[in-house]
């Protein structure tokens, strides 16, 4: 009995926990990027390529995934857009976005590329890139990304 109501528990923990991790975003710069924090507002324009340049004088190159439900999620509640809104800023600025397949792709690109910034899932994260604060927040603190 005792071992039928452990299960149960573990299935649910399993169930109900694992979403919160799964849409947890880290915005990730090469490392010779110089910017350590930004706030939400400057971000959000950086993505809506209304800021094109770094402080440092760099052109910003946005990569971002093919396909990915969480990063698009983490942007169109941080841009405030709907879906539509989002796709059509995509298709309007397709020239200046590199896409990528994977977390890892994104990160062999940032780590490559002068003045990218990416969004990776936290556990993708390694010591090739720099990890940006948000509001002066690391990824898994409270406020860091909508999500």
């Amino acid at each position: 009995m005792k071992l039928q109501r452990l299960a149960v528990l573990l299935g649910f923990l399993l169930t109900f926990l694992t979403p919160c991790f799964a849409h947890h975003m880290a915005v990730v710069v090469n490392k010779e990027n110089t910017v350590g924090t930004v706030s939400a507002a400057h971000l959000s324009r950086i993505f809506r390529s209304e800021i094109k340049k770094w402080p440092d004088g760099k052109t910003v190159v946005l990569v971002l995934h093919k396909d990915s439900a969480g990063e698009t999620e983490t942007l169109e509640r941080l841009n405030k857009m709907t879906d539509s809104e989002w796709k059509a800023l995509i298709a309007a600025h397709k020239d200046s976005i590199v896409m990528a397949d994977s977390d890892a792709d994104v990160l062999k690109i940032v780590q490559s590329t002068s003045g990218a910034v990416g969004l990776v899932d936290v556990r993708s994260v390694d010591n090739s890139i720099n990890v940006v604060r948000v509001d002066g927040k690391l990824p898994m603190e409270s406020g860091y990304l909508p999500h």
